[in-house]
């Protein structure tokens, strides 16, 4: 009987408050809603906390909100989900030495990139003359 029941139990699903956030005015929702499409669903990766639909974005929102209204400021509320989560949890990380490679390794790429297609391009340039000058050559 045990057995039978087994594969129900990995159906289930941890039971959670899926009511909508109600918020007390206008200007909570506003800072809401900034303070959650500025940060990023740790599931996800590439949806902000607004627009995920995980479950543990849920769970982030709902926490967001009960931040503020501890009133928590919207650094401290950020720095605290940076402290669980890591810098990932930010779409903008704040630039520092251990996020040097995160905002200017694109810019090295691409720069290292033209260094290559520009070696190239000589290479060739260079071969094409010496060929030209050998057909030239009588021997």
């Amino acid at each position: 009987m045990l057995a039978t029941l087994l594969p129900l139990a990995a159906l289930a699903q941890v039971s959670s408050n899926s009511a909508p956030l109600q918020f007390t005015d206008r200007s909570e929702a506003e800072r809401f809603h900034g303070l959650v499409a500025e940060l990023r669903c740790v599931k996800c990766q590439n949806q902000s906390l607004a627009d995920s639909d995980a479950q543990i974005a849920h769970d982030l929102r709902r926490e967001v909100l009960d931040l503020m209204r501890a009133g928590r400021t919207d650094a401290e509320v950020k720095q605290y989900l940076v402290a669980r989560y890591g810098e990932f949890v930010l779409y903008r990380p704040q630039v520092e030495s251990k996020t040097w490679l995160l905002w200017f390794g694109p810019a090295l790429v691409l720069l290292a990139g033209g260094f290559v297609v520009a070696a190239a391009v000589r290479k060739r340039s260079a071969r094409s003359r010496a060929d030209d000058q050998d057909d030239n050559q009588e021997w």
